[in-house]
Order: C-alpha cells, then sequence, then structure tokens
C-alpha cells in the first residue's frame, strides 16, 4: 500500500490511532502471558524474555523482513541497533511509571535469570562488533556464520533459563499473597482465553507496528531526515511503544522480573533478526555495519551494564521518583544522541 499521496495530517492520525492500539493491547498482553507463564510454571522471568520478548518486537520483524527484502539496509540496522539502547532507557519510564517511590525498579526485580538474560545480551552485541571486521566476502548460503552465532547464543540462554526456572512456581505461598493482594491485577478468563488474546495481541500488534513504521517513515522523509537519525531515533521509540506498554502494566501487578526480562530478553531478541534478514536479501549485513551502527551497539552494552551493575549493588537512593541507575542511563543516552547527531 502506498502511502506518499496521503496527506501529512491523515498520516499524522494513523500513526497515533497505531501507537494508542499498540499501548492498549500491550497492557492485555501482560495480564495474559502473566496467567500463562503462571498456568505452565514457566516463570516471570522466562516469559518475559521469550512471549513479550518477541510479540513485543513483531513491529521491529515486520520492519526488518520488508526492508531486508527491498534490500534496504539502514532504517532496518539502525532500527535494530538504536532499538536496543532506546528499550533500556524504557526501563527508566518503567521505574518512574510502573514503581514510583517505593523503591527503585532493579531493587524491585533482580534475579540470577536477568543477569544471565543481560550477559548474553551484551555477548551478542559484542559479536555484532567483531562481526564488523571481517570482510564481507564471508558469507555462506546468503549468511555469515556470525548470524547463526547470534540465534545460538539466544537458543542457549533460553534453555539455560528453562533449566532454573522453578517448577513449584505455582505451589508457592508468594504467588498466592499476589494474587490476595492485587486480585484486579490478575487475568480474567481461562487459560484458552489468555491464549487467545496472546495471538489476537500478537497479530494488532505487527500491523499497528507496520502502520507506525510507513507512516513514520513517509512523515521522516517529508521531514528530510536520514534513514539512519530516523531508525534509530524515531522509528526505534515508536517500535518500542510495546515495550513501554507491557513494561509498565508488568510493574503496575507487580511482575517486576517480566518488566526488565522483557527489555533484556527483546533486546537480546533483535539481532537474531540480522540473520532473517540475511536470508531474506542475501547479503553480508554485520560485515558492511556502519560507524553509526557500531556506535548504537556500543551505547547498547553500556546502558544494559549499568542496569546490571544496579542489580548487583541494590541502591535503595532515587533520584526524580528513579533509581540512580536510571538517571545515569537517561542522562548517558541524552548525551548519546548528541553524538550520534555527530556521526550523521
Amino acid at each position: 500500500m502506498d502511502f506518499n499521496h496521503l496527506s501529512s495530517v491523515l498520516l499524522l492520525t494513523i500513526f497515533i490511532i497505531a501507537a494508542i492500539a499498540i499501548w492498549m493491547i500491550g497492557i492485555k498482553l501482560t495480564k495474559a502471558i502473566d496467567a500463562i507463564t503462571t498456568h505452565f510454571g514457566l516463570g516471570e522471568a522466562f516469559g518475559g524474555m521469550v512471549f513479550l520478548a518477541v510479540v513485543t518486537n513483531l513491529p521491529e520483524i515486520a520492519i526488518t523482513a520488508v526492508a531486508a527484502y527491498h534490500r534496504d539496509y539502514d532504517i532496518a540496522i539502525s532500527n535494530i541497533l538504536g532499538g536496543i539502547a532506546i528499550q533500556t532507557v524504557v526501563l527508566s519510564l518503567i521505574d518512574v511509571f510502573g514503581v514510583g517511590r517505593s523503591a527503585p525498579l532493579t531493587q524491585k526485580g533482580h534475579s540470577k535469570i536477568l543477569i544471565l538474560e543481560g550477559v548474553a545480551l551484551i555477548i551478542i552485541l559484542s559479536i555484532v562488533i567483531i562481526a564488523k571486521q571481517f570482510p564481507s566476502s564471508l558469507i555462506y548460503y546468503r549468511t555469515t556464520p556470525f548470524e547463526w552465532l547470534i540465534l545460538i547464543i539466544w537458543l542457549g540462554t533460553i534453555y539455560m533459563i528453562s533449566k532454573m526456572v522453578d517448577p513449584k512456581k505455582n505451589s508457592n505461598p508468594d504467588n498466592l499473597i499476589h494474587q490476595l493482594k492485587f486480585p484486579k491485577s490478575t487475568f480474567k478468563g481461562s487459560i484458552k482465553g489468555a491464549i487467545f488474546i496472546l495471538l489476537i495481541g500478537a497479530i494488532i500488534t505487527l500491523f499497528a507496528g507496520w502502520a507506525l513504521e510507513i507512516t513514520g517513515e513517509t512523515l521522516a522523509n517529508r521531514w528530510g531526515m536520514s534513514g539512519v537519525l530516523f531508525g534509530g531515533t524515531i522509528l526505534a521509540l515508536c517500535t518500542a511503544l510495546p515495550e513501554i506498554s507491557t513494561g509498565i502494566a508488568s510493574a503496575k501487578i507487580r511482575d517486576y522480573n517480566m518488566a526488565v526480562s522483557d527489555i533484556f530478553g527483546g533486546n537480546a531478541f533483535l539481532p537474531v533478526l540480522f540473520l532473517m534478514a540475511s536470508m531474506i536479501g542475501g547479503d553480508a549485513i554485520l560485515p558492511n555495519l556502519k560507524p553509526s551502527d557500531i556506535y548504537l551497539t556500543v551505547l547498547g552494552i553500556i546502558l544494559t551494564g549499568i542496569y546490571m551493575a544496579g542489580m548487583v549493588i541494590h541502591s535503595k537512593k532515587q533520584i526524580f521518583r528513579m533509581g540512580i541507575d536510571s538517571f545515569i542511563v537517561v542522562i548517558l543516552y541524552l548525551i548519546g544522541l548528541f553524538g550520534l547527531l555527530a556521526l550523521v
């Protein structure tokens, strides 16, 4: 569908409607996934890494697939790597609006599983940087070995997390206390209803994300923004809307581990899309990354490391209703945006 003939006002209207749809369905998805993970004893963090991470990144999946088909990789690559940075900053929003004055997010949401997810994410992003140092001729069957290595690490992390999940979670008295204290936060319906909402929510998120990308890119072209800058900032923010809504909703129902795992797990999943892009386009993507792409990758590593440090230190201090780690992340991200403007 060609959106170029539509007026800017109509494009902006579609953009806003899609954003609202993503925001509202994100809240429904969180409660449904919370019910699914509890029913099957998968654990909050595992549910965040697998279910929420993949579902909330459906917009990025659509964007990457379309861009790879047209061999227009700039926006897709910057959206993936810029999305990792901006989705990490989303944790600061969850800290403020989801947790508030009670305590910093990383004091509420911390576990060995989350540390493992963070380590896996940093390793995956390090592989992205290493892959850039190799020639683009290193390609076999339309991909390079690095895309497969990223997939293996992501799948391996999921396997290790599944082994760390307590199968007796449903019989844990803490879970009963959760239901008694917050009865309105739990999903109202059967497990089949929760699965149905998960499927419908995934479809809505996919199409709403596609609408966000198409209308947003068209408006950006009219405003004269570069593909890298648009993909790494505005588009990354738009496609992070599911993470914002589901993250805050997870924190509201006291599933802090799921809120953090949604971000860490989603960020670890995003580089897996490089494999899909390579297979569709047939080009070596990682060895051809631009300096701005590496810049966004390093920024993502730094921001992730700060939150991992916050999980270990457990500081109770807050600045503007957020933990010290969230405050530092926001400041560094804003500084990082100025550096990105200098590069592009």
